[in-house]
């Protein structure tokens, strides 16, 4: 990147303002950083329509630009959307068609995806958003490749990042992209953030209940978290819950969107987050007997594939903060 030529980000306001993924936006490129031995970003915040912006804590925010401050913007930034179900402005849409046809950088964050994918610059692209956006941006937009579990998305020219705190993944992604390394890293230390995240949201999401919790089924499934070290098979868990094996499969699809084994496992893996977190003194071989996957191997397989990271990964970001706050993940829910 030139040093006399400051790169332009582009924030967009507009009305009921996600003003935490707002301010993730500002925070990294709005700030001067003399301590950094490069030309840091120019910043300029573009109202997505007229009149005084409400904002999300009962404040009003007044952009000093246009809709025509787009044209020039190098990066664009969209920090989440007011409704996900509500089609953005057409003028907004086709200044984002027009910047992305001259090269612009476009990113979003959280619901922001939406904004994007209306403008048709996200087809036959991998994208993310939060979690809990994920089927209904994945069945109203079936040309995109949603990656439900990913904190953000590279495509190049568009980038999309999950829900709040994820932004600031993504917008240190971009320090790195542009700047190196080292001065993400600077930036992550000034801000108190990790450089980077390992794993994705699947850390974050809650565990599937069924909506009876004097089912059968529901018992079966706090009998299974009282006794993760247990063996369960499919023929176990029907015999238990007196049902027979096709019967336990169907309600557990209907229950929870999964089989019964996979359900187990991710039972098996959140015990052992909570293991993770609550004893970090316990080795690992302990951890995967307690948590019922027999093995150290079993284990880490399961957990990379469920969490996205590795257990020694985890422990060493999550414990750390148990201890400081004096709370396990479960406490914290």
């Amino acid at each position: 990147m030139s040093r006399t030529a400051p790169h332009l980000v582009v924030a967009l306001a507009y009305d009921r303002l996600c003003t935490f993924e707002f301010g993730c936006v500002t925070e990294l490129f709005a700030l001067e950083r003399p301590e950094l031995d490069v030309a840091w970003y120019r910043f300029a915040v573009c109202a997505a329509e007229r009149g005084p912006l409400r904002a999300a804590g009962g404040v009003t925010v007044s952009a000093p630009y246009t809709l025509a401050m787009l044209d020039r913007a190098q990066t664009i930034v969209i920090p989440g959307w007011r409704d996900a179900d509500e089609r953005p402005p057409e003028a907004l849409l086709r200044k984002l068609r027009a910047a992305h046809a001259r090269g612009a950088r476009l990113c979003s964050i959280c619901s922001g995806v939406f904004v994007l994918a209306a403008a048709g610059v996200l087809d036959g692209k991998r994208v993310t958003t939060h979690w809990r956006y994920a089927e209904a941006l994945q069945e109203r937009y079936p040309q995109l490749q949603v990656e439900a579990d990913a904190l953000y998305i590279d495509e190049g020219q568009v980038l999309t990042s999950a829900g709040s705190a994820a932004g600031i993944d993504m917008l240190l992604h971009l320090v790195r992209r542009d700047h190196g390394g080292e001065v993400a890293n600077r930036v992550a230390q000034r801000l108190v953030v990790p450089p980077h995240r390992e794993g994705g949201q699947a850390q974050f999401v809650p565990r599937p209940m069924p909506r009876d919790e004097s089912s059968p089924l529901a018992r079966l499934m706090d009998w299974v978290r009282a006794n993760p070290r247990l063996e369960h098979s499919v023929a176990s868990l029907a015999a238990r819950a007196a049902m027979s094996p096709r019967t336990l499969q169907r309600q557990f699809l209907d229950a929870t969107g999964m089989g019964p084994y996979e359900w187990v496992v991710r039972e098996r893996v959140s015990v052992a987050r909570d293991l993770l977190e609550a004893r970090p003194t316990l080795s690992m071989e302990r951890v995967a007997e307690l948590a019922g996957f027999g093995s150290e191997e079993s284990l880490r397989r399961h957990f990379r594939r469920i969490a996205l990271t590795t257990p020694a990964a985890y422990r060493e970001q999550f414990a750390r903060g148990a201890r400081r706050t004096g709370l396990s993940r479960r406490q914290a829910r």
